[in-house]
């Protein structure tokens, strides 16, 4: 059976995709990103997935994982960030498989993140608790344990004290929102992980985003006794652990 699969992810803004060899973790093309439709309703998001298989050149029996800023189960889009509120309680996985003609997986993006992370990067090694956490416009999560995923976690929705939303206080969107410094915003970050010490008692934290590239000048200002590091897969953890998570469940 082939190593290579074609992985995408699915943003608010841009959809990106490349072929990846799973036996490495490594991209076995160009990545190549094309602007989300505007309003992101399904059809044109499949639509879109389907111009980027063409232009990535993928082999006719390449399996495909597809992520989404959604909780998904068995296929289902249950929820909508920073896309149509039609993909609420839809059967997206089926709508992409028809639309591609081919195999689909599709997950959460936050997961796709930390099974990239877990299987090829600074997970690769891990055991016990590991709690990935992705910092951009909001708040990403994804939980493992001994690094088998417990899927839709969304623990940057919670209300934690008097923050209701968490990301809305905590993310790096926020940090740019309210033009903090790096130290205010590592207190706010602060108070997110601790939280998540207090219920999960994790023994790693690995932090993505597109704000982990600098987290020198923000990690020596969250005071967490779990050691945290940042991710290694960066802005392609979404298209790798897509893809690792079709061949694997395809």
């Amino acid at each position: 059976m082939t190593t290579i699969a074609v992985g995408i992810d699915v943003g608010g803004t841009g959809i990106k995709a490349a072929l990846v060899d799973t036996s490495t973790g490594e991209l076995a093309s160009t990545r190549v990103r094309i602007p989300t439709p505007e309003g992101g309703e399904p059809d044109s998001v499949a639509a879109t997935c389907k111009e980027l298989l063409n232009q990535i050149e993928a082999p006719s029996d390449a399996l495909v994982g597809v992520c989404i800023p959604a909780v998904v189960t068995h296929g289902i889009s249950r929820s909508a960030a920073n896309i149509s509120n039609n993909w609420i309680d839809f059967d997206a996985e089926d709508l992409l498989s028809n639309v591609l003609n081919r195999k689909v997986h599709l997950l959460n993006d936050a997961d796709a993140a930390g099974v990239a992370e877990m299987t090829y990067g600074a997970g690769r090694n891990a055991s016990g608790v590991t709690i990935l956490v992705t910092l951009g416009t909001g708040i990403g999560s994804a939980l493992f344990v001994d690094k088998t995923l417990v899927p839709n976690t969304e623990f940057g929705h919670l209300d934690i004290g008097e923050y209701i939303d968490i990301e809305s206080y905590a993310s790096y969107g926020a940090f740019q929102r309210d033009e903090i410094s790096q130290e205010q915003w590592g207190k706010r970050l602060e108070t997110f992980f601790s939280h998540m010490e207090t219920l999960f008692s994790p023994d790693l934290f690995i932090v993505g985003g597109g704000a982990s590239k600098s987290h020198e000048e923000f990690f020596p200002f969250i005071k967490v006794r779990t050691r945290m590091v940042p991710a290694e897969t960066k802005n392609a953890a979404g298209i790798i652990g897509a893809a690792a998570m079709a061949v694997q469940y395809l």
